[in-house]
């Protein structure tokens, strides 16, 4: 999968249109619509591209990093070969002269460009050595309250029918009673909550006819519908997108 379609898969799945990721983040829908595309040549650049990756990242619910390592890997001009850019600059082409050559500075001369291209060879057997990190994953009690869209599974989008509130309106609280979590909260159109709540935390939620939500973490999260508490949602560091509806 190309940064493109992982960009278009996230948006998709946090309920964006287009029009309505770049009213959010002031990039023009055409540029977006591009970069979904994978097509990155107008973004001005290496810097303004990851700039671009940043802001999209928060409102699609990826960690930055995520895009940036995608850009880095398949965009980037600074992934060129040392030996690319040695050849734009002359460096490794070797200068001709048609005016008589004396020995002497003949002699120089090979010295001289055997030299440069020894140095040469060495940056770019060096340039092609790639090393592979090893990475140790430490066990933690408390999970961080994002979580990679490249590590975590994300579940699909559900909704569920519920008995309608005596009065008429729903309420929802959650609380982080084992941990933390990033939580978007969404009714009639219009975003109630997005913010991490972190351990110990409760949050509080009412609207007339229906309820989406977003957890991160949501094996952490206890949930409280209309009065009665719901049963755990998804497992530790499981996202979890859900949207209840009175009957």
């Amino acid at each position: 999968m190309s940064l493109g379609q992982f960009m278009q898969g996230a948006r998709e799945s946090a309920g964006l249109s287009i029009d309505e990721l770049a009213s959010r983040i002031s990039i023009r829908a055409g540029l977006l619509t591009e970069m979904e595309n994978n097509n990155f040549i107008h973004c001005g650049g290496d810097t303004y591209a990851r700039g671009h990756l940043r802001s999209i990242a928060a409102h699609i619910f990826v960690e930055p990093q995520t895009l940036l390592d995608l850009y880095n890997e398949e965009h980037s001009s600074e992934s060129r070969k040392i030996h690319d850019m040695l050849v734009e600059n002359n460096v490794s082409r070797i200068p001709t002269e048609r005016k008589s050559i004396k020995p002497k500075s003949l002699v120089i001369a090979s010295v001289v460009l055997l030299s440069a291209v020894a140095v040469g060879q060495i940056i770019i057997s060096n340039s092609e050595t790639t090393v592979t990190p090893v990475v140790t994953t430490t066990p933690s009690a408390t999970p961080t309250p994002l979580a990679s869209a490249s590590a975590v599974a994300t579940e699909p989008a559900t909704t569920e029918s519920v008995p309608a509130a005596a009065n008429g309106v729903m309420k929802l609280i959650i609380s982080a009673t084992r941990g933390s979590s990033n939580i978007h909260v969404v009714a009639g159109g219009k975003t109630l909550f997005q913010d991490p709540i972190f351990q110990g935390d409760t949050k509080s939620f009412s609207a007339p006819t229906s309820i989406s939500i977003y957890l991160s973490n949501a094996g952490d999260l206890d949930l409280t519908l209309n009065g009665e508490k719901l049963a755990p949602l998804g497992a530790r560091n499981q996202e979890i997108r859900k949207t209840f509806r009175s009957k």
